[in-house]
């Protein structure tokens, strides 16, 4: 089974994180996530995470530091999710594919329905 290459990332608003949630069409419906998405062929891991946010919100980041990737097998289909750390610099917030977003306190993020492959991010990120 071929592994999709993922990016995403947590993203800094001040003090909150931004998390979206994704929409009841897309795979994993209504599950919470970290913003990102596939990398191209001949794409580098951080512009992907700068064109994927941009094209799902509307906004520009800069990237701070990048994470552990996650391997992680769903029944279809298997992902290797490559994050980073992020901070918002400009634009207006805008979702074009997720259904919610919410800017929590780091320890609030606990509370969401994670997309399973997104936890072991979410524990590292928390315990930085």
């Amino acid at each position: 089974m071929k592994i999709i290459l993922v990016t995403c990332a947590i993203i800094q608003f001040e003090d909150k994180i931004l998390a979206v949630q994704r929409s009841e069409t897309m795979k994993l419906p209504l599950k919470w996530e970290f913003a990102g998405g596939k990398i191209e062929e001949g794409e580098s891991e951080i512009d992907c995470i700068k064109r994927e946010i941009f094209e799902e919100l509307n906004i520009e980041i800069e990237v701070k530091e990048r994470l552990t990737p996650v391997t992680h097998q769903y029944p279809n289909f298997k992902i290797k999710l490559i994050p980073f750390k992020a901070e918002y610099l400009s634009g207006e917030l805008k979702l074009k594919e997720h259904c919610s977003f919410l800017l929590a306190d780091r320890n609030e993020l606990i509370n969401l329905d994670w997309a399973e492959a997104d936890l072991p991010i979410l524990k590292e990120f928390i315990e930085l």
